[in-house]
């Protein structure tokens, strides 16, 4: 009988997460190893030959004609192998939403065991994608993730759903596909600070206002980097639609993450009054 899990794995050679190297392209071993993964677990809980399925899955993704009167099952193997290795980077990541899709269909079971094996993949290739609830998003490293994550969780437990929100989709923003929208994901993030100041204050206005009318709210070392940020959404564009302009990702990420990381202060150092 076979083991669980292979030898490096329960050795603890791979499993750990590599440093993220790739985000806008799907290199061959990934697109491999997608393949393989797909006919594995369509084997496993669709029975003997699902190959015509899935065939007519990529068909559909990738609006592509995918000659439906090669009926046996190798064969139109060849045609999904074809198209997958084929189509631009961006467009694999639509396939295994899509197959991803086709195995909830199935059974829970199929997707479950599917997005666990990409996001594997994923995680040992160094690749910044993740699957989330059956889509595919950013992964950031893991000190990115845990700031956002943690500053969402807490906004929501105090009832700042707006300013929740925000930072959902600056996350969606970079995970914008085949280009990810920098500036959208600034101005989200900053927009959540300016929300959670908003129910501290009771007042509404830009972040640069609330900097120079409330300094007791923030320690100076803290308001200069806030400003910092404010000026540098500004200057990007990424607040007032500036054409020409767009922040790098690594410099958007890290906008994000630092107002997810004030709005989890702001929020812990002015909770909402509980009621009883």
């Amino acid at each position: 009988m076979p083991p669980s899990q292979p030898f490096s794995k329960r050795q603890r050679y791979i499993g750990q997460p590599k440093e993220i190297t790739i985000r806008e392209d799907a290199p061959r071993d990934l697109r491999f190893a997608f393949l393989e993964t797909t006919r594995e677990i369509a084997h496993a809980y669709q029975g003997e030959y699902p190959e015509k399925e899935i065939r007519d899955v990529v068909a559909k993704t990738l609006k592509k004609w995918l000659d439906p009167a090669v009926w046996h099952y190798k064969e139109a193997w060849e045609q999904i192998e074809h198209a997958v290795y084929d189509c631009e980077w961006f467009r694999v990541y639509d396939l295994m939403e899509s197959v991803n899709a086709h195995f909830e269909r199935t059974t829970a079971a199929a997707a479950e065991a599917f997005a666990e094996r990409l996001n594997d993949l994923f995680a040992e290739q160094g690749i910044g994608w993740q699957f989330v609830n059956g889509e595919i998003v950013i992964r950031g490293d893991e000190s990115f993730e845990s700031t956002v994550k943690t500053a969402v969780t807490v906004l929501e437990e105090d009832k700042k759903p707006t300013a929740a929100g925000h930072l959902q989709f600056a996350l969606t923003a970079l995970s914008a596909r085949p280009k990810a929208n920098t500036s959208g994901a600034v101005a989200q993030a900053t927009n959540a600070v300016e929300c959670v100041l908003g129910e501290i204050t009771g007042k509404a206005m830009p972040l640069g206002k609330y900097l120079d009318k409330y300094p007791g709210l923030f320690h100076s070392a803290l308001k200069n980097g806030l400003d910092g940020i404010y000026g540098y959404a500004s200057d990007e564009g990424a607040r007032h639609g500036k054409e020409g302009t767009e922040p790098p990702r690594e410099e958007a990420e890290f906008v994000v993450a630092v107002c997810a990381a004030v709005c989890t202060l702001l929020t812990r150092k002015h909770p909402k009054q509980q009621t009883t």
